[in-house]
């Protein structure tokens, strides 16, 4: 059996690929994958072996555990912790806007396709690029994702927001490519009739987007570059929710 592995940020420079044609017996498991991928991780750097724990695994764009059966020809994807038009003017704007997005973001035109008059409350988090980190000055951010699995997730989150928080209209818009200081890397506009509603929405999206969506940042300081440690997958997705993976 033959699977595609598919490699982004730490694990595709440590690796050397951005994908791995890799030949298992059949059966053959997610953690079975994953060992065969353990003397390569281990010869790259140390600690390599041990971020699987905190990683997680996608099967045809989909979050797979460590037990799920492989199946020849296969799409996995291994991936480290992750730091409509206009409508009428008399119509409400489209429920959900969702994109990823290589040009700048025009946050105002966004924010003002979001408004409509049953609104009582626009939230707004415009998260920029700053320009040092820990001391260090940052020259320039470079974001990539697994985009098939990324564009799914941030939709999937956009509609489980208006059902949660019961808001009218969410906004979420993550730049990809390079950007330089000041620039928008992710746009998020919750409008609601009510302002509680969307201060709620707002910090859970940007929050779960941080931890779930597979979007990777490498920041380029002015002595060096890394990929940023990105937060632990939630325990429902991580390979290992005790920091390993079944051996």
């Amino acid at each position: 059996m033959q699977v595609n592995l598919l490699l982004f940020g730490i694990f595709r420079e440590w690796l050397g690929a951005d994908a791995l044609s890799v030949e298992l017996a059949t059966p053959a498991t997610v953690a079975d994958l994953l060992r065969q991928l353990e003397p390569r991780l281990a010869a790259a750097t140390p600690g390599a072996v041990e971020l699987l724990g905190r990683s997680a695994v996608g099967i045809n764009a989909e979050f797979a555990p460590a037990n799920r059966l492989l199946s020849d020809g296969d799409e996995v994807a291994l991936l480290p912790p992750v730091s409509g038009g206009s409508p009428a003017a008399d119509e409400p704007a489209a429920a959900v806007v969702t994109a990823l997005v290589r040009e700048s973001i025009d946050a105002a035109a966004l924010v003002a396709c979001a408004k409509h008059g049953s609104d009582g409350a626009v939230l707004v988090f415009d998260g920029i690029v700053r320009d040092n980190t820990k001391g260090r000055r940052t020259l320039w951010l470079d974001y990539e994702a697994y985009e098939p699995m990324a564009a799914r997730q941030m939709e999937e989150l956009a509609r489980e927001a208006l059902t949660r928080f019961s808001v009218r209209h969410v906004t979420l818009v993550h730049r990809l490519g390079r950007l330089e200081i000041g620039e928008t890397s992710v746009l998020i506009v919750v409008a609601s009739a009510h302002r509680a509603a969307a201060f709620e929405a707002c910090r859970w999206l940007i929050d779960t987007l941080k931890t779930q969506v597979p979007i990777w940042k490498r920041e380029t300081f002015a002595d060096g570059a890394v990929w940023a440690a990105g937060e632990p997958f939630p325990p429902h997705i991580a390979i290992d929710p005790e920091g390993g993976h079944e051996r």
